[in-house]
């Protein structure tokens, strides 16, 4: 056989089998099918109590208990602050909130730049230690440090839970901040030293800049996991009372519109905080 019949058969042999890689690729458009279908399933799944609570905070229900829907109305929403142990238990969580996220950004975020860039006695236990917190059920963690504060004789109430709650945030922000950190290309700090910068000012101009992102997620984790919390705090508020406290009480009593006028208000908040940093950083990566 000579070399133009060789090549002649060798483009029979792929015609024939061109059909089969046709059925090959409709087989798998079906799985994708199944997998699209699945993965919407999950996220409807986890989106539908997220519903459910927006659509009740405008329910015109009558009594206590929001249960059944009865009509649309915005009433609820003009007296959302009317009840003042609400306005009281939300104003005690957001100052919290902000506290806690200010002070737990600024260590993690220090603590995430030691670990990333410096070898130290110790760096792998501290690894180890930063998930511990995180690890921990929360039941475990409220109950010990309310034995540690009874045992220092520290009083329970608006301290006790600005202690407990950095301590559990501090952990997340580091994660965080790391995965930022552990990709930074150094090279850009040495430019701007070489070109007389001094630490502090290469550390404004360059580093931060460049991890802003993840330092603005961090910050934005930390303060959700702070408004939300329940079970820690449970242990530690003494006399005083978060939203979340006050949302359990009141759910007992029976479901004020106002819980679910509060989550929604909260969760908007959070998804802007996340569409915002999601935007910047787009808007950095495509100024790099």
């Amino acid at each position: 056989m000579s070399d133009v019949d060789a090549v002649l058969a060798m483009e029979r042999a792929g015609s024939a089998k061109e059909p089969r890689r046709r059925r090959g690729r409709g087989g798998s458009g079906r799985k994708g099918w199944v997998l699209q279908t699945y993965a919407g399933l999950v996220i409807l799944y986890l989106l539908l109590p997220i519903v459910v609570m927006i659509v009740f905070g405008f329910n015109d229900y009558q009594g206590k208990y929001n249960l059944t829907w009865q009509g649309f109305t915005l009433e609820h929403w003009g007296t959302l602050f009317d009840d003042p142990d609400l306005v009281v238990a939300l104003q005690n969580s957001i100052v919290i909130a902000v506290i806690v996220t200010a002070i737990s950004t600024i260590l993690g975020t220090l603590a995430a730049l030691a670990m990333t860039r410096y070898s130290f006695r110790g760096r792998a236990t501290t690894n180890l230690l930063v998930f511990l917190p995180m690890a921990t059920p929360e039941i475990v963690m409220g109950a010990s440090l309310l034995a540690l504060f009874i045992t220092l004789g520290v009083p329970r109430g608006f301290g006790t839970i600005l202690i407990a709650h950095i301590m559990f945030c501090v952990s997340f922000v580091i994660v965080t901040v790391k995965a930022r950190t552990q990709g930074f290309n150094g090279e850009w700090e040495e430019a701007a030293k070489d070109l007389g910068a001094t630490p502090w000012v290469t550390f404004w101009t360059v580093t931060f800049p460049l991890i802003l992102p993840g330092v603005a997620a961090a910050a934005a984790l930390a303060f959700a996991l702070s408004v939300d919390d329940y079970v820690v705090t449970t242990f530690n508020a003494g006399q005083t009372v978060t939203f979340p406290l006050w949302v359990y009480g009141a759910s007992r009593q029976g479901i004020p519109a106002q819980v679910n006028i509060m989550g929604t208000i909260i969760f908007s908040f959070g998804v802007s905080l996340s569409l915002l940093n999601v935007w910047l950083q787009k808007r950095r990566d495509a100024s790099d």
